[in-house]
């Protein structure tokens, strides 16, 4: 099982950055990838990023691409979504999660994410 805890989320103005943490434990969290994706009022969920714990393979959806940066930490079991120069689109629910690298693609498992962070950027 691997268990998930988002902070950071907040208001910001176009332009501006936040930076959104995640704290995984379990005993089979060194088992998964981790990585994030958003959700907004009636949109499809996206994966927004991906990572290993040895910080050695990444994903990224390509309109995050040069804005956002994820970083992991194995010996604190924390994740990092760094998000510079946020646009109004951007706005969203981020969620943790535990998944899989493969093929250049992250995939969630099912039922390892959190409850979420709310990120809202005003235009």
């Amino acid at each position: 099982q691997v268990h998930v805890t988002e902070t950071g989320g907040g208001l910001v103005q176009r332009g501006g950055s936040l930076t959104l943490s995640c704290a995984a434990s379990g005993r089979s969290v060194m088992d998964y990838d981790m990585g994030w994706f958003r959700q907004d009022s009636g949109n499809e969920p996206e994966i927004v990023a991906g990572i290993t714990w040895l910080g050695d393979r990444f994903y990224y959806l390509d309109s995050v691409k040069g804005r956002f940066t994820i970083s992991s930490d194995a010996a604190k079991n924390t994740v990092t979504l760094q998000m510079n120069s946020l646009k109004p689109e951007d706005t969203a629910v981020y969620k943790c999660t535990a998944g899989h690298l493969q093929g250049g693609n992250f995939f969630p498992a099912a039922g390892y994410w959190g409850q979420g962070t709310q990120v809202t950027v005003s235009s």
